[in-house]
């Protein structure tokens, strides 16, 4: 199946604690349909002193399930994606302006 959100998207969150946040997508992990947004589903994570780190208490982004999130279009609303092939090549597309997404 096509990706609807690939790495490098703006995409808005639709639900949980950081709703109506926007973030750029770091990282897909399409095994468990998740993705790492960056400032979004902050955690903190106790970390032990190691050899090459030190210790302390660390922020991070967790993963947030792909269900919650949406494809930011030119104005920044979320919208839903579609494909397009044109000349033989399938491109993504924004189906509130029509707009293309991918490059």
């Amino acid at each position: 199946m096509a990706a609807k959100i690939k790495k490098g998207d703006k995409v808005v969150v639709l639900a949980g604690k950081d709703k109506g946040k926007t973030g750029q997508v770091l990282a897909v992990i399409p095994t468990e349909a998740r993705a790492i947004v960056q400032g979004i589903n902050l955690v903190r994570r106790h970390q032990k002193q190691t050899a090459s780190q030190d210790a302390g208490i660390f922020t991070k982004e967790a993963p947030i399930h792909l269900s919650n999130l949406a494809v930011a279009d030119a104005n920044g609303k979320p919208t839903r994606v579609g494909f397009q092939i044109k000349d033989g090549v399938k491109t993504r597309v924004a189906r509130t302006t029509g707009d293309q997404i991918d490059g």
